[in-house]
């Protein structure tokens, strides 16, 4: 495959069974060969986005200093704000060439508690930024919801079955601002070739070149989207759950053109991340003769902490 397959949400929340047949089918074929696919029919407006990069713009702009006052080490960036260069992809000692804010899941004082999760950090000089942020979590929570759903259908599972384990899931959104690049980056780049951990990432910010996509040959092809589109790929949660059968792809954001350096970028993926507690264990409805189990038993939460350590955001 050559080239990134584009599928309408539409045809799978409508009542047509044909389409909805064939929604499924594209989707899991795409997720076996490329990993990604470019989705419409979505439930982010045209509105809600723009809003959203206004916020986060305003937010990247602000000093330093007020900046790091969002930043927690402790939480080991899972709140809150992540400065420069501070994450690096597995295997890669230069850290990536972003700053980041993280929104976390909305869960009352008790399930937090319960869940383990830290608080959402909320801005000050921005009255806005975190309601916003709220707003286009929850979207994009209930886009990932159908997609999951299409994709259980297509397994061999019932639609439902991701549903529970997504319920106030460990999920994070996070914009990210590549900033302009001043100096000779030295093997460094915007975001070093990679895997997401989670279930599946639903991307914005996709309509300008810059991210990359390895299929199976090896070759890196441009992920461009269109100004409707979220651009939602396979993580290794998933992959792993599936014994490889959805492909976690390898992924990357180049740095521009040196003529285009002085430009800042800016992308906003969603994690979705299902509860700590789910198992990950390869699905029987994946194994046969032919595709021996791969993984080794694992719930999500130990994997997280894992690839947490392997990204340097927890000291082992």
């Amino acid at each position: 495959m050559n080239s990134i397959p584009s599928v309408d949400l539409n045809d799978f929340t409508s009542k047509d069974p044909l389409k909805k047949q064939q929604f499924v089918k594209a989707l899991g074929e795409a997720y076996e060969t490329i990993g990604f696919v470019a989705v419409r029919g979505h439930f982010l407006d045209r509105n809600l986005i723009e809003k959203l990069y206004t916020e986060i713009e305003a937010f990247f702009n602000l000093p330093l200093e007020t900046k790091q006052k969002y930043e927690v080490p402790e939480i080991a960036g899972q709140r809150g704000y992540v400065s420069f260069g501070k994450e690096s992809a597995k295997g890669k000692k230069e850290g990536d060439l972003k700053e980041f804010w993280h929104f976390g899941q909305y869960v009352n004082a008790t399930q937090a508690k319960d869940y383990g999760y830290p608080d959402n950090l909320y801005v000050e000089e921005l009255p806005e930024f975190n309601t916003v942020g709220k707003q286009a979590f929850k979207m994009l929570e209930k886009t990932a919801k159908y997609i999951l759903q299409a994709l259980a259908i297509h397994i061999g599972l019932e639609a439902t079955y991701f549903d529970d384990y997504i319920h106030n899931g460990n999920s994070i959104l996070r914009p990210i601002h590549y900033p302009p690049i001043t100096q000779e980056p030295n093997n460094a780049v915007r975001a070093a070739a990679h895997g997401d951990i989670n279930l599946i990432t639903l991307l914005m910010g996709a309509q300008g070149k810059g991210l990359q996509v390895q299929n199976n040959k090896g070759e890196w092809l441009d992920a461009i989207a269109t100004e409707d589109e979220l651009m939602i790929n396979v993580g290794d949660m998933l992959s792993r759950h599936t014994n490889n059968k959805l492909k976690s792809t390898i992924h990357r954001v180049v740095n521009p053109p040196k003529t285009e350096w002085g430009t800042s970028r800016y992308s906003i993926p969603f994690f979705m991340h299902p509860v700590s507690s789910m198992k990950l264990n390869v699905l029987k409805t994946c194994i046969d003769s032919e595709n021996p189990k791969q993984f080794e038993d694992i719930t999500a939460g130990e994997f997280l902490t894992e690839r947490l350590i392997e990204l340097g955001l927890i000291k082992a």
